[in-house]
Order: structure tokens, then C-alpha cells, then sequence
């Protein structure tokens, strides 16, 4: 390699950019270019990731310090033979000093690499690839995409997210006169989400806002990511544009691994290798995927292996399948593979694979959509009307109240559907438009499938809505007319021997008693409706009427029993993904806690913020006369946490999460477990209120370590450790370390 390639070389590596988001990776990386044991270090991940970038930066920063020359070789430039470098290199420099060689994009040559090493014991190679080189000796760095939002839209939080960081750097490249606004946070958010964090695709991104604003990008964005194109002229090919991007990704594929990619690629994020049909035969195709990034594994808290093909490798594919004529075979596969899960799983809802089910389908939401949308574009509108039916409790579990009512709305103006179906997504809708807090409209369109009913003669689907309509009644403040819905619709439900609807109504119809002040029938309806749910195993209609027996006991000023309930209720509500119904849960244990524990007012805030947070996310209003309560408790909050304290509660609230608000509510000690003296849980109950994970964990900190340590310990990662010291820390009512080790030390 001559000076002026090897000067050109080094320059398109670098960029001449700042590197963001990459801190972590260059301390590991450097320090692994220091550590003379190691002579191969590889860094591996998607194109586009930043590889070649982050190379370049240390690389540049070990020059002089621990090797006396650092030299670049674009290994996928035709001629570019490792071998004559190193020739090159032994003729240049006789003295003792290391070399750094960085073979940028070396993933064919994997026996060069090792020949290379072999010559030259003096040589240190910094190699970047798709997928490992398995050579021996090498030592493998993973390069990720940038973090992407979480759901906030406050520019503020988004400028320390480091893929919006990365695009506004870059769209200040292209307009100088851009900023992150309140105006088009939501739309920058977005964009970086849709690109997964990928930085060349970013930065791609960034440079289109010379033409077109956020909001209308992101438009475009969602057409397909593989147009983007516009990179540096002197970068390689495969860095000019996604699409170049994703062909140089998919060379050297077999066809084999091709085909299964393409079948992949139809898929929304988030799909599980059991309900695309990915068997044990095809599980080598699947890893070499998985090893070149073309396939990669998701995050999931419920422990099962998620699936995506990222961007813009999904748009390549797709794209590919529309030129072969084979994309509208794959499209409907999928749609009928969806159908026909969703079909399944409806009579299962409501038994003891309730909670495996609802968590299935929540994981599958994206791909349940799209077969959705693809039935309807096809014109198989009672299928699609049938699959809408079907995702009712699995729409209100996961909070979608307007997607449902909108599919609802859609196919209820499709004449083709028959009408016994549209009897159930009129009845549907209104069972949407109850859970967004539009009482009066639920209650209409409630008695519009009411009288679709006397048209079918379906006795038990008339006694469902009315069973719906006295619940929706009874949100609109009106006990006395939900009572007089709700007591025939229960007694012909019972009748019929619908045991699961049965146990809803009468949870509806004990809340009706209790706002006209009979309380004893109020009680009796509810055991009757716990018993079905608990030999059911119908956990959420137990946690629903669970949380009306806490209003009922609470009413008696009998809080360790309202307390206990809301408790159990909110577990149930964890265990199954529920977003509905959380957020009046979330604030009536907020408020029963301020009254049993007045010195959790913090806890009571994040729990108050949790809660209004996720009704802002799900569009919905919370009832007149519970925020009534919520706003005079907060009044109080203010005054006695001043400023300062109620705003850092508040905020922490905001950044909580569903299953985080539920883990907040139930790690708060519980009043009556106090001992006569005031100080708390007894360490035995306290370590019974850490997971054994958050065990472990606790007693490792009393031992003194550091979170890495800990991290290495139990091969997780430094993030998740800090993750369960902030919960054992909130569990044990402690506020540092030293707290939490004094803690363990008191266990038996």
C-alpha cells in the first residue's frame, strides 16, 4: 500500500467526526490493543454500526504509545492482499517496536489473518468483520447500535439519548440552523427508533433534513429505509447508501441461509423461531444469520428469545421478494399463520395459560397488526373481522383501546361482515371506549349492539352486553341503572354456564351495590366472583375483583385488608403484561399507602406519577371523582415534600415503567408487619421481599464489591446489577451501600 492510499484510507475511516455514544468500547478496546497477550482483537456487529470508525479512533490513539506504527487496510478493495503489507512493514521498520495493522471489512479472510499473524510475531491485528474470524487466539468485541428513546418525547431527556444525539450532531452538518424542539422531538425520536440506532443510517437520515423536515421524513422513512444514500464520496461503497449497505451485508450467503432470511424478513420485530417455523434443521442457517448480525436477538423480561431482522437488512429483503413476484406467497403466509395463532388462543385466555398467552401475544402485537392489516387489504374481511374479535382481552391487556376501537369502527362498516360478528365488535368497541374513560359513548354503542342482538336471537351474547353495558353505566356514575343491567345479565349468564363472564358481571354489579350502600350483598358477589376466577385461573378477572374488594374493605376502614388485596391484585396485574387497568391500581395503593404509611409520601408520588404517565401513553381520563382524591393528596405532597423532593418523586415516577410502577408498589413495607418500636420489616421478612436473584446481589454488595465485580461474579450485565441494587436498596428501605451490607448482616 503505497503513503497517499494508506493517508486516503485512514481518512475515510475516521471520518474526521468525534465518536458518540462509543465510550465504553474505545476504554475496553484500548485496553485490549495495550494487553501483550492479545495479537488479535476483532470487533464485530451489523454494517453501517461503526466498526470502521471506532477502529480508526483508538487505533490512532495506541500510536506512539503502545506500537510504533499503526497502519489501515481496506480489505475490501479489490488487490488488498495482508500478506505483502506485512512484507512492507518487516522492510520499513527493522527496530523492536509493535505494529497495529486495522483490517477494515476482512470477513473472507479469515486464513490471511492467521498466515499474517503467524509471519510476524511483532504484528497486532484490529479486525473488523460481520461476524467472527474464529481464528485461534482472537479475542471478539461486539460493537451494538446506539440506545434509541424509550417513550419520552422531552427533548431534554432525548439529548442524552445517544442515537438522537448522534442525528442532531449530524443534522446540524447538513443545516446549521437545526435544533431539537418540543415541535419535532416526537418525529426525531421516532426516525431514530425506526433505524434501530444504526449510525451510518443516522447520519444518512440527518443529511435529508436539507430537504425535508422531521415529521415528513419519518413519512418517508416508513416507505422503506434502503433509498437513504448520500454519503461521503470518498467512503466506501458500502457506506454511501443502506441499500449498498445491506447487499455487501447479504454477500456470501448461501442459499440456504438466503432464503431463510428473506422468510424472516417478513416479519414485524418480536417474533418468536416456534410460530415462524424455523425447526431444528434449520437451525445452522439461523445461527450463521444470527453470527453476521443479519438476524439479531431481542431483549425480553419474560425470559423466552425474541427475534428481528434489523433495518435496513428487512427493507433489502423485502424488496428482493417484490422484484422475484414472491412477496405477496411470503405476506400471506404470515397473515395466515397470524390468524390462525390468534384463532387458537382465544379460548385459552381465561385458564391456566392465561398469563403465557396474553405475554405471547403481547410480544407478537407488531406482527398481529400486520396480518390484521393484510387480511383487510386482501378483501377477507370476515377472517380479519373474526381475528379483530378475538384480540379483545389481549388489546385491553396491552392498553391498545384505540387501535382496537378504530378496527372495530373499520370493520363494523364493511357490509360483507355477517352479523353476529358485528354484534361483537359493536359490543367491542364499547368495551374500548369504557376503558378510555368515554363513559357516555361506551354506554351508546353498548346499547347499538343491544339491539343488533335481538336481530340474532343469541341469548348469550345479549346477556354479555348487557353485562357490558351496566359496567359502562356504572363508569359513567349511574349505580342504580347498572344494577338493573347488570342483575339479569348476571343471573342468564350463570343460567347459560358462562362461569368467566359471569365473575366479571358480578364484579361490576358488587361495585354498583357498594356505591348505593349495600355493602353486605356487595361482599357476598365478591367471593362468589373470587371463587370462579381462582378455580378458573382467570388472574386478571381476579385482580379486577380484587381491587373492588379493596374499595369495599377500605370503605370499612379495614386497610390491612384493602391493602392485602391491592397488593395480590397488583401482582396478578405484573404477572400478565396488564396496562388498562394499572393505572387506577397504581393509584388506589398510592393512596391507601398515604394513609397507612405517611412516610412513603415519595413512594407516593412515583407511584401517582407512574400512573398518570401511563394514562398520558394510552390517550385515556381517569374517573372525575377518583382524581378528585388524587389532586387534593397531591396538594398535601407538595406542601410537606416542598418543591425540590415532590419534583425528583415526580420525575423518577415518569421514567418508571408498567412492570417497574407494579415493582415500586410491592417493595413499599407493609404497615402492619411493623414492630412495636417503628423499625420496619424484620430482616427475615425483608430478605423474603428480595427475588433470589436480589439476594444474591445484596449479599455480594455486603461482601464489598463493586458493581462490575458483581456483574463478572454472576455473568450478567454492570447494567442489570445496577438495576437490582436499586431495587434490593428500595426493598430494604435503605439509601446507600453501607445501609444495605448492615442489612444483611441482620439476616438469620
Amino acid at each position: 500500500m503505497s503513503v497517499s492510499q494508506q493517508e486516503r484510507q485512514e481518512r475515510s475511516l475516521s471520518s474526521q467526526t468525534a465518536l458518540v455514544g462509543r465510550d465504553m468500547e474505545r476504554v475496553v478496546l484500548a485496553g485490549r490493543l495495550r494487553d501483550a497477550a492479545v495479537r488479535l482483537v476483532t470487533l464485530t456487529g451489523p454494517g453501517g454500526v461503526g466498526k470502521s470508525r471506532l477502529a480508526a479512533e483508538v487505533a490512532r490513539g495506541a500510536l506512539g504509545d503502545a506500537f510504533a506504527e499503526v497502519r489501515f487496510l481496506d480489505m475490501t478493495r479489490p488487490g488488498a492482499f495482508p500478506a505483502e503489507a506485512a512484507k512492507e512493514l518487516r522492510a520499513r521498520d527493522g527496530g523492536p517496536g509493535r505494529t497495529l495493522m486495522v483490517l477494515d471489512g476482512c470477513d473472507l479472510a479469515a486464513s490471511s489473518v492467521s498466515a499474517l499473524l503467524d509471519a510476524d510475531p511483532r504484528l497486532v491485528v484490529l479486525a473488523t468483520c460481520l461476524e467472527p474470524l474464529r481464528v485461534y487466539g482472537e479475542r471478539l468485541l461486539p460493537v451494538a447500535p446506539l440506545g434509541v428513546p424509550t417513550g419520552s418525547d422531552d427533548p431534554e431527556e432525548l439529548r442524552g439519548v445517544p442515537s438522537v444525539e448522534l442525528f442532531v450532531r449530524r443534522a446540524r452538518d447538513a443545516d446549521p440552523g437545526f435544533a431539537l424542539t418540543a415541535e419535532n422531538a416526537a418525529a426525531v425520536a421516532e426516525i431514530c427508533v425506526l433505524l434501530e440506532g444504526l449510525p451510518l443510517a443516522l447520519e444518512l437520515a440527518a443529511g435529508r433534513l436539507r430537504l425535508f423536515p422531521p415529521q415528513t421524513l419519518l413519512a418517508r422513512l416508513r416507505q422503506g429505509t434502503t433509498t437513504l444514500s448520500g454519503g461521503p464520496a470518498d467512503a466506501p461503497e458500502r457506506h454511501r447508501s443502506l441499500g449498498a449497505l445491506a447487499e455487501w451485508s447479504c454477500a456470501g450467503l448461501g442459499a440456504g441461509q438466503r432464503t431463510l432470511l428473506e422468510e424472516l424478513a417478513v416479519y414485524e420485530r418480536g417474533f418468536g423461531l416456534s410460530l415462524v417455523g424455523v425447526g431444528r434443521t434449520r437451525e445452522a442457517e439461523l445461527e450463521r444469520l444470527l453470527d453476521r448480525s443479519l438476524v439479531t436477538v431481542m431483549e425480553d423480561e419474560h425470559g423466552e428469545p425474541r427475534f428481528a431482522v434489523p433495518e435496513p437488512i428487512r427493507s433489502y429483503c423485502r424488496g428482493e421478494l417484490e422484484e422475484s413476484g414472491r412477496a405477496d406467497a411470503a405476506l400471506d403466509g404470515h397473515a395466515d399463520r397470524y390468524r390462525r395463532l390468534v384463532a387458537a388462543v382465544e379460548p385459552r385466555l381465561a385458564g391456566t395459560e392465561q398469563e403465557r398467552w396474553l405475554k405471547t401475544l403481547a410480544a407478537e402485537g407488531p406482527n398481529v397488526l400486520a396480518a390484521l392489516g393484510r387480511l383487510y387489504e386482501r378483501g377477507e374481511y370476515e377472517a380479519a373481522a373474526g381475528m379483530v374479535v378475538a384480540c379483545r382481552q389481549p388489546w385491553l391487556v396491552q392498553g391498545r383501546q384505540r387501535e382496537g376501537l378504530d378496527w372495530c369502527d373499520r370493520m363494523d362498516s364493511i357490509a360483507a361482515v355477517p352479523e353476529p360478528l358485528r354484534v361483537r365488535l359493536v359490543d367491542m368497541s364499547g368495551s374500548f371506549a369504557a376503558a378510555r374513560g368515554e363513559a357516555a359513548e361506551a354506554v351508546q354503542r353498548h346499547r347499538r349492539a343491544l339491539a343488533l342482538c335481538k336481530r340474532t336471537g343469541d341469548r348469550k351474547q345479549s346477556a354479555l352486553v348487557s353485562a357490558h353495558l351496566g359496567a359502562a353505566l356504572l363508569r359513567g356514575g349511574d349505580p342504580q341503572a347498572a344494577q338493573a343491567a347488570l342483575g339479569p345479565a348476571l343471573t342468564a349468564l350463570e343460567s347459560l354456564g358462562a362461569a368467566g363472564p359471569a365473575a366479571e358481571a358480578a364484579t361490576a354489579l358488587a361495585a354498583a351495590h357498594r356505591a348505593r350502600g349495600d355493602r353486605r350483598r356487595a361482599r357476598e358477589l365478591l367471593e362468589r366472583a373470587q371463587d370462579t376466577c381462582r378455580r378458573l385461573r382467570d388472574n386478571r378477572g381476579l385482580a379486577g375483583a380484587l381491587r373492588e374488594s379493596a374499595a369495599l374493605a377500605e370503605g370499612a376502614d379495614d386497610l390491612d385488608g384493602a391493602g392485602r388485596a391491592l397488593r395480590e391484585s397488583l401482582r396478578l396485574y405484573g404477572a400478565i403484561g396488564e396496562r388498562s387497568e394499572l393505572p387506577a391500581t397504581l393509584d388506589a395503593f398510592a393512596l391507601l399507602l398515604l394513609r397507612t404509611s405517611p412516610g412513603q409520601q415519595p413512594r407516593v408520588v412515583r407511584l401517582i406519577a407512574a400512573a398518570d404517565a401511563l394514562r398520558t401513553e394510552l390517550a385515556v381520563k381517569a374517573p372525575d371523582e377518583r382524581w378528585a382524591d388524587i389532586e387534593e393528596a397531591l396538594t398535601g405532597l407538595r406542601a410537606r415534600l416542598q418543591w425540590n423532593g415532590f419534583a425528583t418523586a415526580w420525575a423518577e415516577g415518569l421514567r418508571l415503567t408498567p412492570s417497574g410502577a407494579v415493582a415500586e408498589a410491592l417493595s413499599a413495607p407493609v404497615a402492619s408487619g411493623r414492630t412495636a418500636e417503628g423499625e420496619g420489616e424484620q430482616p427475615d421478612a425483608a430478605a423474603q421481599s428480595l427475588t433470589p436473584r436480589q439476594v444474591q446481589v445484596a449479599m455480594l454488595v455486603a461482601e464489598g464489591m463493586t458493581n462490575r465485580q458483581i456483574a463478572a461474579r454472576l455473568t450478567i450485565s454492570e447494567w442489570t446489577v445496577v438495576n437490582h441494587v436499586r431495587q434490593v436498596m428500595r426493598r430494604l428501605n435503605c439509601t446507600s451501600r453501607v445501609q444495605v451490607a448492615w442489612s444483611v448482616g441482620r439476616w438469620p
